[in-house]
């Protein structure tokens, strides 16, 4: 079996890259900088391409006519998408990477608005999403993101291809391009008494790379067009997280609860939404672990890139 990941030297793609390796599959991925491919990757066999994401030439090339599984977390336009669509006619399992961002609560609200959305429960794939945005919108702004995401989407579904979409929420892992607990791990390596944090007490859901890794070779044993959100199976609070993260490290620290419109206390789990993965589990996806023991690979990863004797 031959698996092509575009973007595959990140958190997600190297997850996916080296659990396929792992399982035996030929796997090939691609990104920019030869310097970010995780050397846990080459050494498991993982070759690197020097590709970006606007070649559709060279992509066409390295699928083949031989690929399985084709892997895209780096289409973040409609654009995108169709500039590739002779690769992915090509290959017989197709997966797209999109977001949580897409959805919106009942009043229009999202979690790039604003004013934060108020989801009554877990999200489900059928919920709402953001109009789609036209060819002219710049995708990385904090505007833009979403509803292109929405139109990449669309014209992967829209193909006639077996594509799979696969919505994540907060991805944590190894080779995250901005790991999410590096603020709280610099904190407590320098051995800060206290982190102040606002709304403690919030679920924001996670997704573990190595979760969202094992969803994506479940849907290449079961190919077929579909969304299926992507989320770690148990729900950590803020101060969960934290608390988890100072126990790895061994910080003996306060946690302290500061109210709202202070301009303190910030941190990046501040958003109350949940995901249902009941789609997932019922095509029979089995989790690679619980948020908390897999969050914890992250953090001793951005400790090496603190501490690099520390390895």
């Amino acid at each position: 079996m031959r698996a092509v990941v575009l973007g595959g030297t990140g958190a997600l793609g190297g997850a996916t890259a080296l659990r396929l390796a792992r399982a035996g599959w030929d796997v090939d991925v691609t990104g920019r900088d030869a310097s970010r491919m995780p050397v846990e990757l080459s050494e498991a066999g993982v070759r690197f391409h020097r590709l970006g994401r606007n070649d559709g030439r060279g992509i066409k090339q390295l699928v083949g006519d031989g690929t399985d599984l084709l892997v895209d977390l780096v289409a973040y336009t409609a654009a995108d998408v169709r500039s590739i669509l002779p690769a992915m006619a090509s290959a017989a399992t197709l997966v797209l990477v999109s977001s949580r961002a897409v959805y919106m609560d009942a009043a229009g609200r999202h979690v790039n608005g604003g004013d934060s959305p108020r989801f009554e429960g877990p999200v489900r794939e059928d919920a709402p999403t953001l109009p789609p945005a036209g060819d002219d919108t710049d995708p990385f702004t904090r505007e833009g993101y979403a509803p292109c995401k929405v139109a990449a989407e669309l014209a992967a579904l829209d193909s006639g291809l077996p594509v799979t979409v696969i919505r994540p929420s907060k991805v944590h892992g190894p080779w995250a391009r901005n790991p999410r607990t590096k603020g709280v791990v610099e904190q407590m390596l320098r051995g800060e008494p206290a982190i102040e944090l606002v709304d403690p007490g919030t679920v924001d859901h996670l997704t573990a790379a190595a979760n969202a890794a094992a969803l994506i070779e479940t849907v290449a044993a079961h190919p077929g067009t579909r969304i299926l959100n992507a989320a770690d199976p148990d729900t950590p609070s803020a101060a969960d997280i934290v608390r988890a993260i100072a126990a790895q490290l061994g910080w003996s620290g306060a946690i302290d609860p500061v109210p709202n419109g202070l301009n303190r206390g910030h941190h990046p789990w501040r958003t109350a939404m949940t995901l249902d993965s009941t789609a997932a589990r019922n095509l029979g996806y089995t989790r690679a672990g619980n948020a908390l023991e897999l969050l914890a690979e992250e953090v001793e990863w951005v400790r090496t890139q603190a501490d690099p004797g520390a390895r």
